[in-house]
C-alpha cells in the first residue's frame, strides 16, 4: 500500500471488516427469517442442501479472509485464498444446477418472471466469480484486491435481501428491488473512501460498473429475441415447459414454502 498513511490504511481495514460481519448479518437474517416465517423446509433435495452448506460456507470465508488481511497474516490469508478460489467452483455450479432444477419443476417464486430467474441467477454469480477472479489477479494490490471482493461479495446478497424486503410487494420489480439493494455496500464504500482520503478509488468503478452492467445483460436476455428459445430449450420435456416464460405464474394458495422437494 505504497503512498497510503498508516493511520489511512487501518481506518480503511475497520471499514472493510465491519462490512464483512455486516455482510454475514443479512445473510443469517434474511435465512433465519425464513425459517422462522415457516417459509423453508428442511424436506429438501440434497442438493439444496448442498448449496446451502457451499454458500454459507463461503460467507464464512469471506469474513475469516477479511479478519485475517486486516490483522496482517498473509501466510493464512494467502493459503485460504487458494482454497476459496476453489470453493467458487463448486458454488457456480451448485448455483446452476438449483436454478435449473426450480425452473425445471415450474418452482419459480411467483414475483419472479420464470425466464428473468433463469437469467439472473446464473449471471448473478458469473458476474460474482468474475469479480472475484480480477481481485485474485491483482492481489498484490490490496486496495484493488479488496474492493473487487467486496463487489462480489455484494452481489451475492440478493437472496438474503430478498428474504428481508416485501418482495411480493415489489412485483413487477421484485428482483430489481433486490439488486438495487446489493448495491448499498459498494456505495458505503464509496462514501467511506471520500470521507477518508478525499477521493474515490477506481475499483469502485469497476466493480459497480461490473454489478450494473449485470442488471442491464439481465434484463437484455429476459425481453429480448434470446431468452424464450433459452427458456424453452432448457425446459423441454419438464413441467416447467408448461410454465409461461414471461408471466408471472399465480400466487400459492396455500403459504409458500422454499426448499420443497
Amino acid at each position: 500500500m505504497a503512498g497510503v498513511p498508516r493511520a489511512t490504511a487501518g481506518n480503511d481495514d475497520r471499514f472493510f471488516v465491519i462490512s464483512a460481519f455486516a455482510m454475514a448479518a443479512v445473510v443469517v437474517a434474511g435465512f433465519s427469517l425464513q425459517a422462522a416465517m415457516g417459509r423453508s423446509s428442511f424436506n429438501a433435495p440434497p442438493l439444496l442442501h448442498a448449496h446451502a452448506i457451499v454458500f454459507m460456507g463461503w460467507v464464512g470465508i469471506y469474513v475469516s479472509q477479511t479478519v485475517l488481511a486486516s490483522r496482517g497474516n498473509r501466510a493464512l490469508h494467502r493459503r485460504l485464498g487458494w482454497v476459496a478460489a476453489g470453493w467458487i467452483v463448486a458454488m457456480l455450479v451448485l448455483g446452476c444446477l438449483v436454478t435449473l432444477a426450480m425452473v425445471r419443476r415450474g418452482q419459480v417464486p411467483f414475483f419472479f418472471v420464470p425466464l428473468q430467474f433463469l437469467v439472473f441467477d446464473p449471471l448473478t454469480l458469473f458476474t460474482f466469480a468474475g469479480l472475484s477472479a480480477a481481485a485474485i489477479v491483482k492481489r498484490r494490490q490490496t486496495q484493488w484486491h479488496r474492493r473487487l471482493h467486496f463487489c462480489g461479495m455484494s452481489m451475492l446478497l440478493g437472496p438474503a435481501f430478498g428474504r428481508l424486503l416485501p418482495v411480493p410487494l415489489l412485483a413487477p420489480f421484485a428482483f430489481e428491488a433486490t439488486f438495487v439493494a446489493t448495491l448499498l455496500f459498494p456505495v458505503a464504500g464509496i462514501i467511506a473512501d471520500l470521507r477518508r482520503t478525499g477521493r474515490v478509488h477506481p475499483a469502485w468503478g469497476w466493480g459497480v460498473g461490473t454489478m450494473v452492467a449485470t442488471l442491464l445483460a439481465v434484463e437484455a436476455l429476459t425481453y429480448g429475441p434470446l431468452g424464450p428459445p433459452l427458456y424453452a430449450s432448457l425446459t423441454a420435456g419438464t413441467p416447467g415447459a408448461a410454465v409461461p416464460a414471461l408471466e408471472f405464474p399465480p400466487p400459492p394458495m396455500g403459504p409458500q414454502v422454499t426448499g420443497r422437494p
